[in-house]
């Protein structure tokens, strides 16, 4: 026996009973993550939406579509969806770039849509192809992005 321990304790990145997400460092617990389960859980709610759609059943997909938007698998899998793009180098207006594992936890665990109101974006301009003129590109905060990941 685990010493009366559960067994998976060791790979869970949600906190055992009395323990808070926030206890341990954030830059274990982004590196400590098992992707191929937070792709599962977030890949289960979206087909649960799916057949919720599909059969007309509104309620449930309001709530559905709650526990997704919610769901902390779902805010790390946004976070790492746009750390991992081509943009992931390009700033917003507040010149924020999540490159460490601590910042990319951090920014998982603040990711809420409550009171979210979205940052204005940075302006650049860049050439179109066959013209020497100029179109204008709007690019979003990182925090931006990962709300609209969520």
């Amino acid at each position: 026996m685990n010493g009366g321990k559960p067994v998976n304790v060791s790979n869970s990145i949600t906190p055992a009973k009395g323990e808070k997400l926030t206890d341990k460092q954030p830059k274990s617990q982004w590196t400590d993550v098992d992707w191929d389960v937070v792709k599962r859980h977030v890949n289960r709610l979206q087909t649960r939406i799916a057949k919720a759609v599909k059969q007309g059943m509104w309620n449930l997909v309001k709530r559905l579509r709650y526990l997704l938007t919610n769901s902390h698998y779902a805010k790390l899998l946004a976070v790492k969806r746009v750390t991992q793009n081509r943009g992931k180098r390009t700033a917003g207006m507040d010149g924020a770039k999540w490159t460490t594992p601590n910042s990319k936890m951090n920014a998982a665990l603040k990711l809420s849509d409550k009171k979210y109101k979205a940052k204005p974006l940075r302006r650049v301009y860049i050439s179109k192809p066959g013209t020497d003129k100029k179109r204008p590109l709007g690019i979003p905060t990182m925090h931006d992005r990962a709300m609209q990941a969520l």
